[in-house]
């Protein structure tokens, strides 16, 4: 092994405090220094007229400030993606590559893939992604993307639908010294649903009482502080909602069908405004815990996996005995399991689908954009900390979402005491379960709009169906699967997840280049991001197809092997990104052309 490896996989003892001051100082040094460098390249300019001042129609275009834009944009980007994956992430491979990925990683790539998805939208009249690539490279390029999209957005829900339904069941050890009978699991979804509900109340309440009698502070002083009510609730009804996991599964997928449907006024708008409110609490206490809890550095710098797995790239694809196990291999799985921490393409989709239809000024792209995307990367160095402070040993074979939800109770109970450990440990997984809750119909109600628009059609009718289809495949992935597979699920999500993210950089990428503008800055981004994730697609597709010769495509219960399902899903991702990247190269051989964007 190399020398600079193995002087990487033996550090000094490091205090968790100072690696947390460390950290935030080197964000905030890229957003001042980076994140200006990268707005000069965009030139841009108040004074230009935005799409949410050009077509403001009070409904979907609205030129917001960006105080309340900032919370809206973080709260709809910041789900579990970068609370699991670096916990997941820290668990196989050590805290270490896992900081420096964060890190490194959402400056250089993540902040710029949402600034640039983010501009680009604005500059195109807030066109979506697809709509980007459509006018810049061609409609065989739209069909690709749109169609991967989809793919990728199936994963998302299926990754995130097994995560939280496993939130829903289980006993929390802290609480078991606590006297009479509780059940965390019971609790957290006891309290995730009256969370539900109380978002329909509030949206009600807006959308039928006068203003008058609703102004937004008195909203915020009712129904903030009764978001906290019903955690503490939920530990009161803690054995009330208990069901097996593939009911919660099957349950969850059932709202995610119902919500998508819905008006956005009616849940969406709520829930998002009360669960930024929550995602805020969490950061609080999080940091104050790591800063003040006086908490040490239990997890190995490095693991062994990961020593073993530095270099056996080459060794996995030629298979053998000695060949190490597919997810040890550091790289690319490293990457694509932290996902969301430090990159994300679902980002691109909210950039491009609500937030630059609110953009009040050209400016405002980058406090929105670059710095969310880096509010994005602390909070997954927080939950880098909740397991950071725990052995291998009691972390091991343990839910992430388990794991933050007890870390963070850590957290709190620094300050709280520890006769508030019920109600902190509820409050974290059931923070875990609000993130994802608002990704999971966000994420059904996109793919909805992308199968229609794929197939061409509108109306009642077909949202309904392509709803049902799109909550129905991951309802049959999840109950086909064996439990337990969200380990190998979250790995196809974060790879479909960062390949769109590269997709939409190279799209960016012919933007500017036909604009005339430098483009390097987007471009060295993407062809890293594309390298990891089609060599993780790859290693997922070879995998499959083993499994798949080996006569190995259901178990003998009869559920379906989740490798193959995962290799399977892999060759149509590489495939339609090899689609977009053909018409791209196209596109650039046919030279530079007119720029079609909306006009000024």
């Amino acid at each position: 092994m190399p020398q600079c490896v193995c002087a990487f996989l033996y550090t000094p003892p490091v205090s968790l405090v100072a690696l947390a001051l460390i950290t935030m100082a080197v964000l905030t040094a890229g957003y001042l220094l980076y994140g200006s460098f990268i707005a000069r390249q965009y030139r841009l300019d108040d004074s230009r007229l935005t799409p949410a001042h050009e077509k403001n129609d009070g409904v979907d275009f609205i030129p917001t400030r960006p105080f309340y834009l900032l919370g809206q944009h973080f709260s709809a980007i910041a789900a579990a993606g970068p609370i699991v994956g670096p916990i997941a992430a820290c668990a196989i491979f050590g805290w270490l590559p896992c900081v420096l990925w964060i890190v490194l990683g959402v400056i250089f790539i993540g902040a710029v893939h949402d600034f640039s998805a983010l501009i680009a939208s604005v500059r195109h009249g807030a066109g979506s992604i697809a709509e980007i690539a459509r006018r810049n490279i061609g409609p065989r390029a739209w069909v690709a993307l749109i169609a991967f999209i989809w793919l990728a957005l199936i994963y998302v829900i299926v990754a995130f639908t097994d995560v939280t339904a496993a939130t829903f069941i289980g006993i929390s050890e802290e609480a078991q010294a606590v006297a009479g009978e509780f059940n965390r699991g019971g609790a957290v979804a006891a309290a995730s649903t009256m969370y539900l509900l109380l978002a329909l109340v509030m949206g009600l309440v807006q959308r039928f009482l006068p203003e008058r009698f609703r102004p937004m502070w008195l909203m915020t002083l009712i129904f903030v502080p009764a978001t906290l009510g019903v955690v503490w609730l939920g530990t009161r009804v803690s054995t009330i909602l208990i069901f097996d996991i593939k009911v919660w599964q099957t349950a969850i997928l059932v709202y995610c069908f119902v919500a998508s449907l819905l008006p956005l006024w009616l849940l969406q708008q709520s829930r998002g405004y009360l669960g930024g409110f929550v995602l805020y609490a969490v950061i609080g206490a999080g940091l104050a815990g790591v800063l003040f809890g006086g908490f040490a550095i239990e997890q190995p710098a490095v693991t062994d996996a990961a020593r073993d797995g530095a270099g056996g790239l080459w060794s996995f694809f030629i298979g053998g005995p000695d060949a190490p196990p597919m997810l040890s291999l550091i790289f690319p799985f490293l990457f694509v399991t932290i996902a969301c921490g430090a990159c994300s393409g679902f980002h691109g989709l909210v950039c491009g689908g609500t937030t630059s239809r609110q953009i009040a000024k050209e400016s405002h792209c980058k406090s929105i954009g670059f710095g969310a995307m880096l509010l994005e990367g602390l909070v997954a160095i927080i939950a880098l900390a909740t397991i950071m402070i725990i052995a291998p040993a009691q972390s091991a074979g343990r839910s992430p979402s388990v794991v933050y939800g007890e870390g963070i109770a850590r957290f709190l109970t620094v300050f709280l005491g520890e006769d508030a450990m019920v109600f902190a440990v509820t409050f974290g997984t059931m923070a875990v379960a609000t993130f994802v809750f608002d990704t999971l119909d966000v994420a059904t109600r996109l793919g909805r709009y992308l199968l229609q628009e794929l197939l061409g059609t509108r109306g009642r009718i077909s949202g309904t169906i392509a709803a049902a289809v799109t909550a129905g495949v991951p309802l049959f992935i999840i109950v086909a699967a064996p439990s337990g597979s969200w380990r190998l699920f979250w790995t196809l999500f974060g790879t479909s997840n960062q390949l769109l993210a590269s997709l939409t950089l190279l799209g960016v990428t012919v933007w500017l280049w036909r604009s005339g503008r430098r483009f390097w800055y987007v471009l060295i981004p993407m062809v890293f991001v594309m390298t990891i994730t089609l060599c993780a697609l790859s290693l997922q597709a070879v995998t499959g197809w083993r499994e798949l010769r080996a006569g190995l495509w259901s178990s003998s219960s009869g559920e379906i092997n989740p490798l193959i399902l995962n290799g399977i899903a892999a060759m149509v991702l590489f495939a339609l990104a090899g689609v977009f990247i053909f018409e791209t190269w196209r596109a650039i051989r046919a030279g530079r052309g007119e720029v079609e964007t909306a006009p000024a």
